[in-house]
């Protein structure tokens, strides 16, 4: 059994529909092409200079699995020159707003405190949480898309930018409607660090969204470095007009990198959550085929169930290896499992704060609570999916996952039978 093709639109199917037709006369689709794409940032924006080329290579290496690996129909050659075109623009205007404003490169970042861990394990309701407690500062959807000018406290709430951001979230749910019942979407809603990553183009958002192959091997081999230095020049931005005394972030795409988060971050502070794999796996799958369905008329859910579960595999492994290196730095580590969020993720994030040394105030938990109130599990829809629709088999991942499971004490199904 396999997972059902993702829900499309008349109006999606008919331009997917005819570009199909174009290539069954001979006609082929554009490429994307990174020459034009550069192009085309310098001419929406009237600027030169990129903050240097250390991200071509990334770009290139993506551009070219873009073309080579992901059978983009229509709709998804315009998402991915939109997707690159925006980080490409949005590099040209930091770059020039550094230029005006060189103390920005001044600001300092704090005791930044990193929500880690896979996908489907919590870590989206803690992340909406901790930004609600007002000593954070969490980067939203809004002023990631669209960073400059950089925000100011006053305008957070009403700038025309957030509109702007909206509107393309709803263009998001009307080509993919069941997105939201997997993952909410919205302006104001918390940004995770792979949109700010992909800048550098050095993300594993690219392989969630399109089957970019190679270049997700590339990647795998690169150091983060350079693009948790470009993020760290990203919040130094964002926070120039608008401070708060911690940053709040979040992404599982860290797990592979926190020896070099923590060589930009020294000082982070890191709530690590856990869930059982195999739990994980099938809703991962289901979440990248769910995206992917929008850019790609060649999609075999067996097939993102065997590739996203190696990815995470790859990348469990690395952050495992990450905390036994980093035993003598436990202080700076609060393991979390997933049955705890589920059940109070209000105690869970008070726990961590005392662990970390951080003041817990009544206003934060007010504002907690009331958002669970508003928010309850399920609100948009439920989220079905099964080990069956993505080829996936409960011992295999039982066993290619038991050392994570067993070094984090993490509750598996295989404990309770």
């Amino acid at each position: 059994m396999a997972a059902p093709k993702p829900h499309r639109p008349l109006a999606v199917r008919a331009i997917n529909g005819a570009g199909a037709g174009l290539r069954r006369l001979g006609v082929p689709l554009l490429p994307v092409h990174e020459e034009r794409l550069l192009l085309a940032a310098r001419k929406e924006t009237g600027l030169e200079d990129f903050g240097g080329e250390g991200f071509r290579e990334g770009l290139r290496r993506l551009v070219d699995s873009l073309n080579q690996d992901a059978q983009l129909n229509v709709l998804g050659r315009i998402s991915a020159r939109t997707t690159l075109q925006t980080s490409l623009r949005n590099r040209l205007q930091l770059q020039a707003h550094l230029k005006k404003h060189p103390q920005v490169a001044e600001q300092e970042i704090r005791e930044p405190l990193f929500i880690l861990g896979l996908p489907r394990t919590g870590t989206t309701v803690l992340f909406n949480l901790l930004a609600l407690d007002p000593a954070n500062r969490a980067p939203l959807a809004w002023e990631v898309e669209r960073p400059c000018p950089p925000p100011h406290e006053e305008t957070h709430h009403s700038d025309p930018r957030i509109e702007s951001m909206q509107k393309q979230f709803a263009n998001l749910i009307r080509m993919a409607p069941n997105l939201y019942a997997i993952h909410e979407f919205g302006a104001e809603l918390p940004q995770e660090c792979v949109a700010i990553t992909g800048h550098e183009f050095l993300s594993v958002q690219f392989h969630i969204m399109f089957n970019v192959a190679r270049y997700q091997e590339w990647l795998d081999r690169q150091s983060a470095l350079p693009a948790l230095e470009f993020h760290r020049r990203f919040l130094q931005h964002l926070q120039s007009e608008f401070p708060r005394k911690r940053w709040v972030l979040k992404t599982p795409g860290h797990l592979a990198a926190i020896d070099d988060l923590l060589e930009v971050y020294p000082d982070a502070r890191i709530i690590h959550t856990h869930r059982d794999p195999v739990d994980v796996m099938p809703s991962l799958a289901s979440l990248s085929y769910a995206l992917r369905g929008i850019s790609t008329d060649a999609l075999d859910p067996h097939f993102v169930g065997r590739q996203q579960t190696e990815l995470w595999a790859g990348h469990l492994e690395r952050a495992l290896r990450a905390r036994e290196r980093t035993r003598d730095r436990s202080d700076q580590f609060f393991d979390v499992q997933f049955e705890d969020v589920a059940e109070d993720p209000i105690a869970v994030i008070e726990r961590s704060y005392a662990h970390f040394g951080i003041p817990f105030h009544e206003v934060a938990r007010q504002r907690m609570q009331a958002y669970l109130a508003a928010n309850p599990r399920g609100k948009y829809g439920a989220h079905r999916y099964s080990l069956d629709d993505f080829g996936l088999d409960r011992t295999t991942l039982q066993s290619q996952f038991s050392r994570y499971c067993e070094h984090f004490g993490i509750p598996t199904r295989a404990d309770s039978e």
